[in-house]
């Protein structure tokens, strides 16, 4: 039933029955009106307007508003569906539609009239549309546990955009298709032109599917496995190790037990460690372990027997295999024979060289590797004796190969069977092989643990280890050691010596601390002397900090000159720091300053700090102006002058509002200043009043105060005589001053 309000929209549609926006005014108008009155005016307007793209994509957007939250079973839903086959009689050929239609049958869960309808949507639009319907189509077809839909469509697919195969090769390795998942690879590798969304190289893409044919070879049955690998041994000569422990790893998962064993003795006989760049020894270990993992253990030991002989390009192969050697007896409790390969591992070559003489053979020089040398610490540690354990750090020490790790693991070994000074010694020679910084934890510990072990007891030898610590110690590690060194001092020596130590801190540390360091100095000392004594530091602080921490420092102590009664002090330390605070940046110093004076100060008070404030606004626009000139001279010097700088000389009328605001200030400034009192007698025509008064002040600073007569001391305090002559003055000095 129509109401009044509608006959002017009614009237406005029988004049322009096809105009699109009077049915869209109608239509907002009745926005809020039931949804049968407001579907009407829509079958309407699409009555007259059935090519009306605009009147279409909101009808069916306000259809599905309406049915939404409602179960699928409701029968609106297919009167909405109902809808959108209409629409799309006119509408086939926006994408949009489609897409919006589709996804509200997805909503509705129905699989089958969905994947029809995404069908229907790629026969209608046009192909260069097509990227827009396949990614909600892909979505859809992932939604479901329908693998062979899914692979078919995602063929249908790649036909259009063969880029995105790596896309659907990740989705059939997550369903277990694995075979076709492995063709698809294989072809993505042979195609040169293939370019990798996800930034992989063509070796990676290659490595992969050996990955996939080695580690799965009763899946993949449509690629010659062995061929392609071989393949890739002559072209990837750089990762020969790789290549052929895949390629033995697909013998064992094959059962092909036989040709693991080939491929692995070709392969250890094939690949020169001079000329490979990957890391060879990785061939020996997966030897032996393949022996392992089929129980053949003494067959192990003879593969990695053979390993130890091989002269590898780095020492590092070798001592890999020293520990993976170890690692196997480890892993069927063979402790015993586990200690006897790493000890024969270490054990003094008859040759000696250099761990870097790439002219030694790599056996000559495996005695100083670390790896091996930290793993037979551990397991002496766990296994050995004390005195054996004790003789491997030892050594390690001896042969100079140490970290700062394995100085603290030895320290703290010896702590735990109570040997502290031995303890303390072995800190002593770790710190005598490491400089700064690599000797900072080996000291923080050091220093942490003689502490704890002797507190007080023996003070002065904490001190000298404290000053040896100190010597030579950057700024970025200072922190740390100071604040320990006063801690000592406070709890076990004196509290001067520990104030001494915060002083020195503060100027160690890095810039950047210094704050930091000065509030826990003052901090300290007010609670061991009180906040008087503070007053010193504070005035340190103040001179060397930053002007940002500087600031904060003179608040604080301000305040704290506030709180003892010290109100003149406090003002005074107030107008110093007003010399670093510009008012246009630091407007929260400025009212700290006058919420102070409005509480303790009077009118006089407050009068002097805004003429203080005043005068440091204008030492910052003096600053600001200079600068400015200077910006302006050199932008003339390099372009010309100043009016070819730029139509309207938008430079000129900068510097005359630099020029204005300069001449405003010193207008302020000159109110401020005391004025003369006494009778002016006459003023010359060029010379202000105020100029004239700053002349009579003024004192000659190099005039010599000479008395002729030093001997006369009565004559000192009485005034010299001095005869005055009168004389008239002519009328035409006066000018027009001359009163009648």
């Amino acid at each position: 039933m129509q109401e009044e309000e509608d006959l002017q929209y009614e009237e406005e549609i029988l004049r322009n029955p096809f105009s699109v926006k009077c049915w869209i005014r109608y239509i907002e108008f009745k926005q809020n009106a039931p949804r049968h009155v407001l579907n009407l005016i829509y079958e309407r307007a699409l009555k007259e307007l059935p090519g009306s793209y605009k009147l279409w994509y909101n009808y069916l957007k306000q259809r599905r508003k309406q049915v939404k939250n409602r179960c699928v079973t409701d029968p609106g839903y297919e009167e909405v569906n109902n809808c959108h086959e209409r629409a799309l009689v006119f509408m086939h050929k926006m994408p949009r539609i489609w897409l919006d239609y589709c996804q509200f049958l997805m909503d509705q869960c129905r699989i089958t009239r969905t994947r029809r309808t995404f069908d229907r949507a790629l026969r209608a639009l046009p192909i260069t549309q097509h990227h827009r319907i396949w990614p909600l189509y892909l979505k859809f077809v992932r939604l479901y546990p329908l693998p062979e839909t899914a692979v078919r469509v995602y063929r249908r697919y790649l036909k259009l955009s063969p880029e995105n195969a790596e896309e659907y090769i990740e989705y059939l390795r997550s369903i277990d298709r694995l075979d076709e998942a492995a063709l698809r690879l294989a072809t993505v590798v042979n195609d040169e032109r293939f370019v990798s969304k996800e930034g992989k190289s063509n070796y990676q893409l290659w490595h992969e599917l050996c990955d996939l044919i080695s580690q799965n070879p009763d899946k993949v049955k449509s690629l010659n496995v062995g061929a392609i690998i071989r393949g890739g041994l002559t072209r990837f000569t750089d990762q020969l190790g790789k290549l052929w422990c895949s390629l033995a790893d697909y013998y064992i998962r094959s059962g092909h037990f036989e040709k693991i064993i080939n491929t692995y003795t070709e392969a250890v006989q094939t690949v020169d460690p001079f000329k490979a760049t990957g890391k060879t020894h990785t061939l020996w270990v997966s030897f032996a372990k393949f022996y392992e993992d089929n129980g053949q253990i003494e067959d192990a030991r003879t593969i990695f027997e053979k390993a130890t002989k091989v002269n590898f390009k780095q020492v590092d192969d070798l001592a890999c295999v020293w520990c993976e050697y170890g690692e196997m007896e480890l892993r069927h409790e063979n402790y015993d024979q586990a200690l006897r390969i790493l000890r024969k591992a270490t054990a003094i070559p008859a040759k000696k060289a250099e761990y870097f003489d790439t002219s030694e053979p790599v056996q000559n020089r495996v005695y100083k590797s670390l790896k091996v040398w930290s793993m037979l610490a551990d397991l002496e540690e766990s296994l050995g004796t004390f005195k054996s354990t004790k003789a491997v750090y030892d050594r390690i020490l001896d042969l100079r190969i140490a970290t700062p790790q394995i100085i603290i693991n030895y320290a703290l070994f010896l702590e735990e069977h109570t040997y502290f000074e031995e303890s303390f010694k072995a800190y002593e020679r770790g710190i005598s092989l490491f400089r700064w910084p690599n000797v900072y934890d080996i000291w923080n510990t050091y220093l942490t643990k003689f502490i704890d072990r002797y507190g007080g007891k023996k003070l002065e030898r904490a001190r000298d280890l404290f000053e040896q610590a100190l010597d030579g110690c950057p700024q970025k590690y200072a922190k740390t050691i100071y604040l320990l060194y006063a801690k000592l001092e406070e709890e076990f020596g004196l509290a001067r010596h520990a104030m001494a130590v915060y002083e020195r801190a503060t100027r160690a540390v890095q810039p950047s601390e210094q704050y930091e360091m000065y509030n826990i100095y003052i901090k300290r000392a007010a609670e061991i002397y009180g906040v008087t004594h503070t007053r010193s530091i504070y005035e340190k602080a103040i001179e060397v900090l930053s002007d940002e921490h500087a600031r904060e420092m003179c608040q604080r102590f301000a305040d704290m000159e506030c709180k003892l009664g010290e109100i003149d002090r406090a003002r005074a330390i107030y107008s110093y720091c007003s010399q670093i605070c510009d008012p246009r940046t630091t407007g929260s110093f400025w009212q700290t300053w006058k919420d102070f004076e409005i509480r303790h100060g009077n009118e006089d008070t407050i009068r002097e700090m805004l003429r203080i404030k005043r005068s440091v606004q204008a030492t910052y626009n003096t600053q600001v102006n200079f600068m400015a000139s200077q910006m302006l001279k050199v932008s003339s010097n390099a372009t010309g002058t100043v009016s070819d700088l730029a139509p309207g000389q938008s430079g000129m009328d900068d510097m005359k509002l630099l020029e204005q605001r300069a001449e405003q200030l010193a207008a302020e400034t000159e109110r401020d200043k005391p004025r003369s009192k006494e009778k002016i007698l006459f003023v010359r025509s060029d010379v202000s009043r105020s100029e004239m008064a700053a002349l009579s002040r003024q004192v000659n600073p190099d005039e010599i105060d000479i008395d002729e007569d030093e001997g006369d001391e009565s004559e000192e305090n009485e005034p010299d005589e001095v005869q005055l002559e009168q004389q008239s003055v002519p009328s035409a000095v006066f000018g027009g001053l001359k009163v009648d």
